[in-house]
C-alpha cells in the first residue's frame, strides 16, 4: 500500500516568522464550537461545584439539631379504670424500644451514659439532668441505629432532675405517657434503660409500683410525688422510662435507694412520676423558648423530727419573708401543703421548689396541738 511522503514547510524567509497555512472554513468553525463547548462545560463545572459546596453548606445547617422547643403536644392516654395484671414484657418492650435512645455525653474529660426518651415527633427527648449536667456536647444513639445523632440541650431543671434535648428531624416515634390517675400501688412496671452502658439493645427489668409519692433528697435536689418501684434500676438507667402493662410511661427512672454504715436497700428505686413529669416538661419548653423559671420561695428554716412522727418543725422565719407574711411561727408544725402529706424538710422544700413566684400554696401546720391552714404567697427566691 503506498504512503503519503512527509510534507515540509518551506523554510522561512530569513528575519521572519513562519505563519501556519490557514485552516479550512470548516475546520475553523469547528474550533470555534470546540471553545464554546469548552466554556460551557467550565461553566458548567464551577457552578456545579457551587451548588455542591452550598448545598453542602445547607446540610450542613439542616444536621444543626433545633434550639428551639416543640410546639407538639405531649401524648397522654385516656384515662382508664384498670390495666392488664399482668405485663407481657417482650410485647410491651418491643412497642416501647422505637421511643427509647441512649445518651452519651462529655462531661468532664470522660463520658456520662444515660437513656431518654422520645417526646414528640419532631425529636424531643426527655432526660435526667443529672446525666448531661456539665456536658460540653450531648449524642443519643436511636433503636435500630449504629452511628449516634447530635443534640440540643433545650433546658434542664437539676431542681427536678429533669431535661428536654432535640435532635433534628422529624417523624419520630413518641412515647405515650399515662393517665396520672391510672398510676395505682401494685400495678406491674417496666424499667427499661441502657443499664451499665451495655452493648446492644436496652436492658428491661420487671417490677410492681411500690409505693406512690415518695420524696428523696441529695445534696440541693429535692424531689417529691416520686413512684417507688422494685425493678431493677442501674447506672444508665437514668432518665429511661418506666412503664405498665399497656406500654404507657408512668414515670422517669431517677435514683436507687443504696446500702450505707447505718442501712440496707434491696430493689428500691425511684422515677419522677407523669403527675410531676408532664407539667415540668411544658416548664422545660417554655424556658428553652426565652421564659426565665423564678424559683418560689417560702422563707423558713426546717428541722425533722426524730421521734417517727408526721410532719416538720419550724425552727425560724426569716424577715419579710412569704413564711412571716402568712404568720408562720418558729416551733410550728409543718404536716401538708397543698394537702400532701410531708414527713420531713425534703418533701416541704420540694413542694415549694414545684411553684413560681406568684404562686401561692395551703400550708397544714399544727400550733399547740390544733391544725391550721394558713395560705402563702410565694416570691422569688433570692439570687434568682
Amino acid at each position: 500500500m503506498a504512503t503519503q511522503p512527509p510534507m515540509f514547510l518551506p523554510p522561512p524567509q530569513q528575519g521572519s516568522t513562519p505563519l501556519p497555512p490557514a485552516p479550512p472554513n470548516g475546520r475553523h468553525r469547528q474550533r470555534r464550537r470546540f471553545i464554546f463547548i469548552g466554556v460551557v462545560g467550565v461553566v458548567a463545572w464551577v457552578a456545579g461545584l457551587t451548588g455542591a459546596l452550598l448545598g453542602s453548606q445547607i446540610s450542613t445547617w439542616l444536621d444543626q439539631p433545633p434550639t428551639r422547643a416543640s410546639d407538639e403536644a405531649v401524648r397522654i392516654a385516656e384515662p382508664r379504670n384498670a390495666i392488664e395484671a399482668r405485663v407481657n414484657v417482650a410485647e410491651v418492650a418491643m412497642f416501647v424500644a422505637p421511643t427509647v435512645v441512649t445518651i452519651s455525653a462529655d462531661v468532664g474529660g470522660g463520658t456520662s451514659l444515660g437513656t431518654g426518651v422520645i417526646i414528640s415527633s419532631q425529636g424531643e427527648i426527655l432526660t435526667n439532668a443529672h446525666v448531661i449536667e456539665g456536658a460540653t456536647e450531648i449524642r443519643v444513639r436511636l433503636s435500630g441505629e449504629t452511628e449516634p445523632r447530635s443534640v440540643s440541650l433545650l433546658a434542664s431543671d437539676r431542681g427536678n432532675d429533669l431535661a428536654l434535648l432535640r435532635m433534628s428531624g422529624d417523624g419520630f416515634e413518641a412515647a405515650i405517657f399515662a393517665d396520672p390517675g391510672s398510676v395505682r400501688l401494685g400495678d406491674e412496671a417496666l424499667a427499661i434503660g441502657f443499664a451499665l452502658g451495655l452493648d446492644g439493645a436496652p436492658s428491661v427489668t420487671l417490677g410492681i409500683v411500690s409505693a406512690l409519692d415518695r420524696t428523696i433528697s441529695q445534696a440541693d435536689v429535692f424531689l417529691d410525688g416520686l413512684i417507688q418501684t422494685d425493678a431493677a434500676i442501674s447506672s444508665g438507667n437514668s432518665g429511661g422510662p418506666l412503664v405498665n402493662a399497656a406500654g404507657e410511661v408512668i414515670g422517669i427512672n431517677t435514683a436507687v435507694a443504696r446500702d450505707t454504715a447505718t442501712t440496707s436497700a434491696t430493689n428500691v428505686g425511684f422515677a419522677i412520676s407523669v403527675t410531676e413529669a408532664l407539667p415540668i416538661i411544658e416548664a422545660l419548653r417554655a424556658q428553652a423558648d426565652g421564659a426565665e423559671r423564678n424559683e418560689a420561695y417560702f422563707g423558713v428554716g426546717l428541722e425533722d423530727r426524730r421521734d417517727g412522727g408526721q410532719g416538720v418543725f419550724v425552727t425560724g422565719v426569716g424577715e419579710g419573708t412569704p413564711a412571716a407574711g402568712a404568720g408562720v411561727l418558729p416551733g410550728d408544725l409543718i404536716v401538708a401543703v397543698d394537702g400532701a402529706a410531708t414527713d420531713g424538710s425534703a418533701g416541704v422544700i420540694a413542694a415549694i421548689r414545684d411553684k413560681e413566684a406568684g404562686d401561692s400554696v395551703t400550708v397544714t401546720l399544727i400550733r399547740e396541738g390544733v391544725s391550721v391552714d394558713v395560705t402563702v404567697e410565694l416570691t422569688s427566691r433570692p439570687g434568682n
